[in-house]
């Protein structure tokens, strides 16, 4: 398969989605035909023009075989010690082993896929921030639009700094003469996405500003949480503590009840959904591109393999379920996370190592991405048509964000409030401690009630705890607190990207 530059590609694909007539072939590296000039300023012209590009910037959202996998769990977890890659056995996706065993090569396929869908996204919301504002059309719908781009490009841009640091700069739909533009810091990567959210908030209404046919839109609470998670990385913790506290007293969510309700079907975008990737089953999806309205890949590759019909990937840790006995009882959200022998794998039936077969078993598997067999599609493949969202910013984590900030900012009495209120949710004992004890308080609540979600192996690089924890499984904190730049956009560039160090 040809490749071409990402910053480039996600042209063509927002034109066919929006079905412009336009014609391409296909171009290796250094041979690009970029879709810019008359065809898209001519398109850009309605307010329903407006609507369908920011629907097509939401699809990227769901990208997560591009075409191969690039899932949030792949960094977050399995580059962790909260799990191990799982499958079949060493030869099930060797170049995933080799990347959890921090010796990944340049040149995977899954690091392409990230790279390759995180520029397409950006692609297209500055599409949307560069053709939407000269549209005669509804203000307040202009406005929100707007807002909803901004927030999109700088998820994108927040995922592709913390996953290879300093990338380049594209916050703009790129000439024919910028295509080979070289790597900008992580600083300046860090400021575009500060400077993002910070328009997003200003101009996204709240959560309860939409009606029920919009929800999973952007919100003012999810820009203002994602800036917070951003001013964590950059140590801003006086601000960060302010911006949590607004979306606390905004009165916009509280926690569920029930911790085990929150990864349900039913549980999905409930009164702490904050930021929350929507799928659905009935996508007709397929293995290829993702286009729009797709189902997610994630609930096939975590379920077990054998008679649960799974791929088994995502496997916990020994040393992650030990963290829930930590304190000297079993904490019970680990039933809700992880299965163990012996437990009812819903409609599929009982996890038995021999009911999962083969020669590669584990004594644990994940359960938040479980769905059970009546829930699949009812037409087409089940596999590509998985129905469960992805759950990327809780109120649980703005709580707990809220609670590593005040502590850094000298307010342990906030701190511990903010902590308590998640512990206080599970029933189990409030945290008293302080100093040094609360924040390791603190650490502990996040890698419990955020487990397998995709946030341990970038809370332990943000903290700066990465190597005492990864150490022994290989990570260097001069180099693998990122990953290697995909050696197809180094070429692709004529060398004007630079490889990270150490790879």
């Amino acid at each position: 398969m040809k490749r071409t530059s990402i910053i480039t590609a996600g042209k063509s694909a927002l034109a066919a989605l929006l079905f412009l007539s336009l014609a391409a072939c296909e171009k290796d590296f250094l041979e690009r035909n970029p879709i810019i000039g008359s065809t898209l300023d001519n398109y850009y012209k309605t307010e329903s023009d407006a609507i369908a590009a920011i629907n097509a910037t939401y699809a990227t959202l769901q990208f997560e075989m591009t075409p191969a996998g690039h899932f949030r769990w792949f960094w977050g977890d399995i580059m962790s010690d909260d799990a191990i890659k799982g499958g079949s056995g060493d030869n099930d996706q060797p170049q995933l082993a080799a990347l959890e065993n921090f010796q990944g090569p340049t040149n995977t396929e899954y690091l392409e896929a990230e790279w390759a869908a995180d520029y397409e996204g950006i692609y297209r919301a500055n599409v949307v921030l560069e053709k939407v504002p000269a549209i005669e059309m509804n203000e307040q719908l202009k406005a929100r639009i707007l807002g909803e781009a901004h927030f999109i490009r700088a998820w994108f841009f927040y995922n592709l700094v913390t996953i290879f640091g300093g990338v380049p700069l594209a916050d703009h739909v790129l000439a024919p003469s910028e295509y080979n533009m070289p790597r900008a810091t992580a600083e300046e990567v860090w400021a575009l996405v500060e400077a993002d959210l910070r328009a997003a908030a200003a101009s996204l209404p709240m959560r309860s500003g939409y009606p029920i046919s919009q929800v999973g839109r952007i919100t003012k609470g999810a820009a203002q949480a994602l800036l917070v998670k951003t001013l964590l990385w950059k140590q801003s913790w006086g601000e960060a503590q302010t911006i949590a506290e607004e979306i606390i007293n905004s009165g916009e969510y509280t926690l569920v009840p029930e911790y085990k309700d929150i990864f349900t079907l039913a549980g999905e975008n409930n009164s702490e959904s904050v930021f929350e990737i929507q799928y659905m089953s009935e996508s007709g999806g397929n293995w290829g591109y993702n286009s729009n309205n797709e189902g997610t890949f994630s609930n096939v590759f975590q379920r077990a393999r054998g008679e649960f019909g799974g791929y088994g990937f995502n496997i916990p840790t020994q040393d992650f379920v030990d963290e829930f006995f930590k304190e000297g009882f079993e904490d019970p959200r680990l039933s809700s996370t992880v299965f163990r022998e012996g437990d009812q794998m819903g409609d599929r039936g009982v996890f038995t190592k021999e009911a999962v077969g083969g020669v590669n078993v584990f004594d644990f598997y994940p359960k938040k991405f479980f769905n059970n067999r009546s829930e699949e599609a009812s037409f087409g493949d089940p596999n590509p048509n998985g129905a469960s969202n992805d759950r990327v910013i809780r109120y649980a984590d703005v709580l707990l964000m809220h609670a590593e900030a005040a502590y850094h900012a000298g307010n342990e009495g906030a701190a511990k409030q903010s902590l308590n209120l998640v512990r206080d949710r599970v029933k189990i004992p409030e945290v008293t401690a302080n100093g040094p004890a609360l924040l390791d308080a603190i650490y502990h609540e996040r890698r419990v009630e955020l487990g397998l979600e995709g946030h341990r192996f970038f809370d332990l690089v943000r903290t700066g705890r990465a190597a005492a924890a990864l150490g022994g499984l290989g990570y260097v904190d001069n180099i693998h607190r990122v990953l290697p730049i995909p050696q197809s956009q180094i070429q692709a560039t004529n060398g004007a990207l630079v490889q990270n160090p150490g790879y």
